[in-house]
């Protein structure tokens, strides 16, 4: 994912149009690693995201819902309290690098002109967001703290001076004619991509590879022509932002030569960045919210599969009843040949067809008397615990299922389909339940499943989650609409909005079933529909549980560009 310098200069000259002059009007923190700023500029507001996620490290206008925590961090703290209505002044990238400022001036607590600066450095896991004081040149803070002995070079820390990251030696392409870039270049060692990596400043291994690609093992001339291009693509700000559909996902803002590539084209930058991190960022603010709740069932899952296996020796056991029985019959018919103290007793096995001879074992401190009701009580409690596991296993297996389901289902969920899945777990007894004073704080709404659109308009309906998939099957759906299912795999109940829908609006929701369901990376995925009068919940059956019957199959393969496209249209 080359977020380079390029990319860098490309969004701060994006944002330059889109943010100046305009005012800071709300500012949060939706994670450790991102900052979101409402900024209201030209009539119109906009909701830029600052991250600083190790993986997924950018900052761009999005049109991507963030929730507001209920209680600010600290840092978020700071900046509302220097940032909350002051006047977006600049945006200026430092040279090529990925270091990012944007100046803003408010008043102090006096009613004073006062200047801050707020930077982004876009470095992998050594980025950081930082508000500095502009006419101390201080810190004020930043989001991650580092002290002197975790980086000796500089240290970041309220107070300190602020020091830019350690400069490297390299060429600016905005100022470095192409007799320059040449002369950085050793033709005879080979590995060019490197070298060009090495040489000039914003340049990702990504588009050191497009200058050579495009050389093709060129002459000198070659590779300060294609230079010359690329210096006039960045100065005049000719970009065609793309994502490139490869064995791997990329995307760059200069216009590349890859071919048996499927691209994706986007009018602005952060229209594409927006495009390429949204669900790669929220799968992992979800991953990173729903942690515990997914530890929480996976143990317990895991639990109830050892418990299975115990009930399978149970059971193993049990199975040898008859044989105590028998024992027990043989005994009491043989009981003349049985003294005080033996420990065994060969008896005629009367009911082998070949009458062999059986050795039943004794307890010496038994009479033989005892000895056979001794086998006729085993014998019961064996037949008895088999009835009683044979029932518990079914328990422990459904209780499986719906573990799993809940596992699929945090696979797929969103941030606030996580906090539904919490509080069903409240209600089953799962997990401890919530004060009377925090559970009225957080009352429960009505379930919002997610919406889509067929190509033909019929309205087609997504649970993502348990209490969504009650509501959109026993409230939502009328008797006569099309319910669907994956067949025999955990996943979404999808419900499409019409008595008779077309033959091409069932595969479409049918992909959606499969998609959103454990099945999401196979293919030929089979799924059942029916109407909804055929759906129905057995008494006392947990949350999402259905049986169903007249349903047919259909086979599809899910495809998340259709799932897109959809979604798009509702």
């Amino acid at each position: 994912m080359p977020f380079d310098g390029i990319v860098t200069h490309a969004v701060t000259e994006e944002l330059k149009k889109e943010l100046l002059p305009g005012k800071i009007t709300k500012i949060y923190q939706p994670t450790s690693t991102e900052i979101v700023f409402t900024i209201r500029s030209q009539g119109t507001n906009h909701t830029l995201v600052l991250s600083i996620h190790p993986t997924y490290t950018r900052f761009h206008l999005t049109n991507d819902h963030y929730v507001n925590p209920q209680e600010a961090p600290m840092f978020c703290m700071v900046l509302r309290k220097y940032l909350s209505g002051a006047q977006l002044e600049s945006i200026e990238q430092f040279s090529m690098e990925r270091i990012v400022s944007f100046t803003v001036k408010s008043r102090n607590e006096i009613g004073d002109i006062s200047t801050k600066t707020l930077t982004i450095e876009l470095m992998g896991k050594h980025s950081n967001i930082l508000l500095i004081d502009q006419e101390k040149g201080t810190i004020i803070d930043s989001l991650k703290h580092i002290t002197m002995s975790q980086n000796r070079h500089r240290t970041i820390m309220p107070g300190h001076p602020y020091k830019l990251p350690p400069m490297q030696d390299k060429l600016d392409i905005l100022t470095a004619d192409e007799n320059v870039f040449i002369k950085k270049l050793d033709f005879n060692s080979g590995k060019m991509e490197m070298q060009i990596v090495h040489a000039l400043t914003g340049f990702s291994p990504f588009i050191a590879k497009e200058i050579e690609r495009r050389a093709n093992l060129g002459s000198e001339q070659r590779y300060m022509e294609i230079y010359k291009e690329f210096q006039a693509n960045v100065i005049n700000h000719q970009y065609e932002p793309a994502i490139y559909l490869g064995t791997k996902e990329d995307f760059h803002v200069l216009p590349l030569s890859i071919t048996n590539t499927e691209k994706h084209s986007f009018h602005s930058v952060s229209e594409m960045l927006d495009h390429f991190f949204s669900g790669k960022a929220e799968r992992d603010r979800v991953k990173q919210q729903a942690k515990d709740l997914y530890r929480f069932i996976k143990n317990e899952r895991d639990k109830n599969q050892r418990k299975i296996k115990k009930h399978q020796q149970t059971i193993k056991k049990a199975e040898k009843a008859d044989l105590y029985q028998k024992s027990g019959e043989l005994l009491t018919a043989h009981l003349h040949l049985v003294s005080n103290g033996d420990t065994s007793v060969t008896v005629q096995d009367y009911y082998d067809p070949e009458q062999n001879d059986l050795i039943i074992e004794l307890d010496p401190h038994k009479t033989p008397s005892e000895n056979a009701q001794s086998y006729f009580k085993t014998y019961q409690k064996l037949k008895k615990s088999k009835e009683v596991i044979e029932k518990e296993m079914l328990k422990t297996e459904s209780e499986i299922n719906y573990l799993e389901q809940l596992l699929q289902q945090i696979d797929v969920a969103g941030l606030e389909d996580i906090e539904e899945i919490r509080e069903e777990l409240r209600e089953e007894g799962y997990l401890k339940k919530q004060s009377k004073s925090k559970k009225k704080k957080n009352k429960s709404k009505k379930p919002e499943p997610e919406s889509f659109v067929s190509s033909d308009g019929t309205s087609i309906i997504v649970g993502k989650n348990n209490k969504q998939n009650e509501y959109v099957t026993m409230k939502l759906a009328h008797r006569d609409d099309i319910w669907l299912h994956t067949k025999d795999i955990p996943g979404s109940h999808v419900l499409i909005r019409a008595k008779e829908p077309t033959e091409e609006t069932i595969m479409e929701a049918a992909q959606l079933a499969a998609y959103f369901s454990k099945s999401q990376q196979s293919s030929s995925v089979p799924v059942d529909y029916t109407k909804i009068r055929y759906v129905k919940k057995p008494n006392g059956a947990k949350p999402g549980y259905v049986i169903y019957e007249n349903q047919k199959t259909v086979f599809v393969t899910p495809s998340k560009q259709l799932v897109e496209k959809l979604k798009e249209k509702e």
